[in-house]
């Protein structure tokens, strides 16, 4: 009797249900050989003041082993994990936070800066995002063996796949659907559109990292998603 061997699991983590749900059916689709996992952590966890570049990486092996623990899987069942952060704008000096005493809500993203009731929070938050995401996109892999790789949504998910800055939770929502229903049953021309943009950033992976932290460049239209991808499209295009 032939046996047939179990799936490894693509561990995928966003911050959000409308990342899942923008992403999750295209991932499964492209990795179709494998089992992929969509972990929402609902919050940016490069963000929260209770991380930094000490724990962050703890922070992410605890969501795989917890994972683990509720679905009787060992490091073994894992081929990769793929985080998926937004930037958020925290590679950007101090001086393009700018107080609005108008904003009363969420800060107000733009091309040229963030407009904030409170700048000296946003400042603190760029730091210590900044610090963390740097701490992740160098690590290779996460609980000892299994690979890992960080990429980025500039200056988020919904400006990169939307084109759309400041968004409320409900068109967050009404646009990943959309954007599921578009590509779902149109991987190459998803392919085409993560990797042949304007906004790809494309090619090396470190220098990928290294475009982002430069100027105003996490405030703009910019991803190396496409990175990830690579190996998938070339395999795709051979067939």
């Amino acid at each position: 009797m032939i046996s047939l061997a179990r799936k490894k699991i693509v561990f995928i983590i966003v911050e959000g249900p409308s990342d899942d749900e923008a992403l999750g059916v295209i991932f499964s689709r492209l990795y179709d050989k494998q089992s992929v996992h969509v972990e929402i952590t609902h919050g940016d966890i490069t963000s929260d003041d209770k991380s930094n570049p000490k724990n962050i990486v703890i922070k992410v092996c605890e969501l795989v082993k917890q994972y683990c623990k509720n679905n009787h899987f060992t490091k073994k069942d894992f081929l990769e994990v793929i985080h998926i952060m937004d930037t958020d704008g925290a590679y950007i000096s101090d001086d393009y936070i700018i107080e609005n005493e108008s904003v009363t809500d969420r800060p107000l993203y733009s091309l040229t800066g963030i407009e904030t009731k409170h700048p000296s929070d946003i400042k603190n938050r760029n730091h210590n995002k900044s610090a963390n995401m740097d701490r992740l996109q160098a690590q290779k892999t996460v609980w000892a063996t299994i690979p890992y790789h960080a990429y980025y949504m500039s200056s988020n998910l919904d400006h990169v796949l939307y084109n759309k800055l400041n968004s409320t939770n409900r068109d967050k929502e009404k646009d990943a659907l959309t954007f599921a229903c578009k590509y779902k049953d149109n991987l190459d021309e998803f392919l085409s559109f993560i990797s042949d943009s304007d906004f790809s950033v494309c090619g090396d992976y470190k220098e990928s990292w290294s475009f982002i932290r430069q100027e105003l460049n996490s405030l703009h239209r910019y991803s190396n998603l496409c990175i990830c991808f690579k190996d998938i499209r070339e395999s795709r295009n051979a067939t």
